[in-house]
């Protein structure tokens, strides 16, 4: 694994879409090749290896530039300085992907060059590799990180690997993301639910509907979001639906 080059998908400013810090202008650093496979993936293109990388040019203009992989740490160090010219617009650097985690060792590089800058680093990770995350929770400022529910990824669930990086991730400010669909069962939601509170019950929990993607055309009901709600309030003093804003303003 690099220490120095990452293998990347794209560069963009824009802002999240997801979570808890839904509206706040971000980097976005999405970085390629993931350890999940799951079924509801709106950036699956990011899942396996490219000889390219884009960078939006123009914040919402969609005007990329082609760019050859694998990508130093002085080219993304370069492209957080050209975004960041205007300073003040953005709340953090948003490491995401596929999943971060896997270029665990040029991140460590990376990290303490984006703070420099004087922004947060937000990291955006499935939750399975909690060894991994370990290694740079020092350099992180805030965790936004994923439950997968087996209805979702079509296997079996990582509970205890999601537990384990939860204890890593409480050092930092931390929050839950559940992406839940129309098959998505009650006792998933229980289970997760109860996972997160053995940790801390005052983990915030996000359950995001899955937005409709090629196979998926239908999300979860009003009905259903209700009741998995009220299934996770059992045991979690903050549980909220959010869906990916970002898809409804037609940013990236």
């Amino acid at each position: 694994m690099s220490t120095t080059e990452a293998q990347i998908f794209e560069i963009f400013s824009s802002i999240q879409g997801e979570g808890l810090y839904i509206g706040e202008r971000q980097i976005f650093i999405r970085f390629l090749m993931c350890n999940i496979n799951c079924k509801f993936c709106d950036s699956a293109e990011s899942l396996v290896p490219q000889k390219t990388f884009r960078v939006e040019e123009t914040p919402g203009k969609k005007d990329f530039k082609i760019y050859n992989n694998p990508a130093t740490i002085d080219q993304l160090v370069g492209f957080i300085d050209q975004f960041n010219k205007q300073k003040g617009v953005h709340h953090s650097v948003s490491i995401t992907g596929g999943e971060p985690l896997l270029q665990v060792d040029l991140l460590k590089n990376l990290l303490p060059k984006a703070r420099e800058k004087g922004l947060k680093i937000y990291l955006e990770t499935n939750g399975t590799m909690p060894e991994r995350l370990s290694e740079i929770i020092g350099l992180v400022d805030i965790v936004a990180m994923d439950i997968k529910l087996p209805s979702m990824t079509g296997t079996t669930d990582r509970l205890q690997e999601h537990k384990k990086a939860l204890e890593v991730a409480m050092d930092k400010e931390v929050f839950v993301k559940i992406v839940v669909g129309k098959e998505s069962k009650p006792l998933e939601i229980e289970n997760a639910s109860k996972a997160i509170a053995e940790i801390n019950n005052g983990i915030p929990l996000v359950l995001q509907p899955v937005t409709p993607i090629r196979e998926i055309k239908h999300g979860p009901s009003a009905e259903q979001m209700l009741s998995f709600q009220a299934i996770a309030r059992r045991h979690l003093d903050s549980v909220r639906v959010i869906p990916q804003v970002h898809k409804m303003l037609g940013q990236l």
